[in-house]
């Protein structure tokens, strides 16, 4: 009975993503993943999958690759890439990501920018080109959405963010006016001392309710960290570490957990000219 229970609630969690996360936004980057995903507000190479105003504050050219296994499903493996490139004004920024297996897989590729209004406010646009492939049977869909994204300083140590994922909120199809994800997410990221930043987010799925995510990260060495987060509706626990290798190149690894699917490990590799 266990055993059919457990398949019951895998197959309804593979619906579910697919609905949600996998038809349109992903989030990326061990970092986020580590810390529950409240990332809205953070300025690093992996911006691109999370606010498109954050890129402003990178200052060097970056790539990153980008690895999960939700559950240790083969089903449910996702890769992602970014690319930052400042310009003489403002910021360039590209990614791509894939989600699913053979029957069931989707892609979004996309690139943005994003420049500083002000000394306190910076904005950010991008678009996204997205395609779902079914098996055969079913072929596949495929349109462009829009994001819009807003980060503040509040001063040095408080940061605050705000991102809009598919503006117009594009048709996936006509059954039931399907459509591709639309989430708005606002958070913030405070700077407790030299060591310790505290993260906070909401995040709303426009048909599901708001999802809560917390979490903390600790530099306990230069240049290593140790993160962990936690997320509501559903409840799930993440942790993870960083390790910056000659201010080049980081390597982070981190895992979430649900108590009844158990783990989903991820990894990223960062590299980024000083």
């Amino acid at each position: 009975m266990d055993q059919y229970i457990r398949k019951f609630i895998l197959l309804h969690v593979f619906f579910l993503y697919s609905i949600t996360y996998s038809q349109g936004w992903l989030p990326m980057g061990s970092r986020s993943q580590s810390i529950a995903n409240a990332s809205v507000a953070i300025s690093d190479l992996w911006s691109y999958h999370h606010n498109p105003a954050a890129s402003s504050k990178v200052k060097n050219f970056g790539v990153g690759l980008s690895y999960e296994n939700r559950f240790l499903l083969k089903e449910l493996q996702s890769q992602g890439v970014t690319l930052v490139v400042p310009l003489k004004k403002g910021v360039l920024s590209t990614g791509a990501q894939s989600y699913g297996f053979s029957n069931y897989r989707t892609y979004r590729v996309g690139m943005g920018y994003a420049m500083d209004l002000t000394e306190f406010l910076s904005a950010g646009v991008q678009l996204n080109y997205h395609r779902i492939s079914l098996t055969q049977n079913y072929g596949f869909h495929q349109t462009v959405t829009a994001e819009i994204g807003l980060l503040g300083e509040i001063n040095d140590d408080w940061k605050i963010g705000f991102s809009v994922f598919n503006l117009t909120r594009n048709k996936l199809s006509e059954f039931m006016e399907d459509r591709y994800s639309s989430i708005l997410r606002i958070g913030t990221v405070y700077k407790v001392s030299n060591i310790v930043s505290l993260y906070a987010e909401a995040e709303k799925h426009v048909e599901y309710p708001i999802r809560g995510k917390f979490g903390v990260e600790y530099e306990p060495a230069s240049q290593l960290y140790v993160r962990a987060g936690f997320a509501t509706s559903p409840i799930e626990l993440s942790f993870g570490l960083g390790y910056k290798f000659i201010n080049s190149i980081s390597l982070d690894i981190g895992s979430s957990y649900h108590q009844q699917l158990g783990w989903s490990p991820n990894f990223s590799l960062s590299y980024q000219l000083d």
